[in-house]
């Protein structure tokens, strides 16, 4: 396994750390970049270039900590708020009580044949995998927003789907067929949209966005909202569906994907192509990161215009400053 710049920096092997952000970073300034802000990180001072340098064996974990949840900047508190959400409305949109419960739902469906609820069963595996595989071909094709932004629309309709055959199939006397169809095809539409977007997204994106400096303790933190969410989807669920009845249980799934869906249309902004410092400048605004997303934009475009790029970064660096100092 190769040796990531952070860990190479924590050694003291600047050298190599450079050589290894070079051939990872779009370019040679962003490189720089994330370089600084590992040294920060770990406590190296910024005018220490050397190849090797001797690195302090005390510990940031707890200035780390601080700076996520006692002094936030509002770039910090915005890309928290977009992490947690984007953990908390993944899992709480059903997909653990979809894979998990299938056999149970296909039952409930009116599927009572063993094999049948069998094969339907490996069916959503099948589905789950073959679109998480798609996913990794159209992240970088068409951008995490969008892609995040149609999963979850996708998943509303599945659900609502999924929830009225269900309703229908638990009033009925009688088997109606075309309503156990409409159950099965909703799950594995329901699978196959929350794989292809939602499902890896909320992996990539919540990785990408923290300064280098916080992410491994910021996303430590999305991670355990997920699993605490994770775990209490999975232990209720069937309480759940016994309360307000199963088709009851997936039209509240379909309710917080709704929800989950305004949340990600206003605050998380698009990240595909974007530099650590475009990206610094983008969180922090909130509501407003789409009138930043144009001035950036706009930057950019002057930049390919005229083949100058100083005066964009020097404009760039202002606003990381501005959105990153002020708590």
């Amino acid at each position: 396994m190769p040796e990531s710049p952070r860990w190479l920096v924590l050694q003291g092997r600047l050298g190599d750390a450079k050589r290894v952000l070079d051939k990872t970073s779009d370019s040679k300034e962003e490189a720089q970049l994330r370089l600084a802000d590992i040294k920060e990180a770990v406590g190296i001072p910024e005018e220490f270039n050397d190849d090797v340098v001797q690195v302090s064996k005390r510990s940031h974990g707890e200035d780390v900590w601080k700076e996520l949840f006692l002094h936030p900047t509002p770039t910090v508190k915005h890309i928290l708020l977009a992490v947690v959400g984007i953990h908390f409305f993944q899992q709480t949109s059903g997909i653990d009580a979809v894979v998990l419960y299938s056999p149970k739902i296909f039952e409930k469906a009116g599927i009572t044949n063993e094999n049948f609820k069998l094969l339907a069963t490996v069916a959503v595996g099948f589905v789950k995998t073959l679109f998480i595989l798609v996913a990794t071909f159209l992240l970088d094709r068409i951008g995490r927003r969008p892609l995040l932004l149609n999963s979850v629309a996708g998943m509303v309709v599945s659900l609502a789907t999924l929830g009225m055959s269900l309703t229908i199939i638990d009033h009925s006397d009688k088997k109606v067929i075309w309503a156990v169809a409409l159950a099965i095809t909703s799950v594995l539409a329901y699978v196959a949209t929350f794989s292809i977007g939602m499902g890896p997204i909320t992996w990539v994106y919540s990785s990408e966005i923290f300064p280098l400096k916080l992410r491994a303790q910021g996303t430590s933190v999305g991670v355990a909202v997920n699993r605490v969410m994770s775990g209490t989807i999975s232990m209720t669920f069937l309480s759940l569906y016994k309360a307000i009845t199963i088709g009851g249980a997936f039209f509240l799934f379909m309710g917080v994907a709704m929800v989950g869906w305004v949340f990600f249309y206003t605050l998380l902004p698009e990240t595909q192509g974007k530099t650590l410092e475009e990206m610094q400048v983008l969180f922090g605004t909130f509501f407003r990161w789409r009138s930043t997303m144009r001035e950036l934009e706009k930057n950019n475009n002057g930049v390919n215009s005229t083949g100058d790029g100083n005066d964009n970064k020097g404009i760039s660096n202002g606003q990381i400053q501005m959105g990153t100092t002020k708590g």
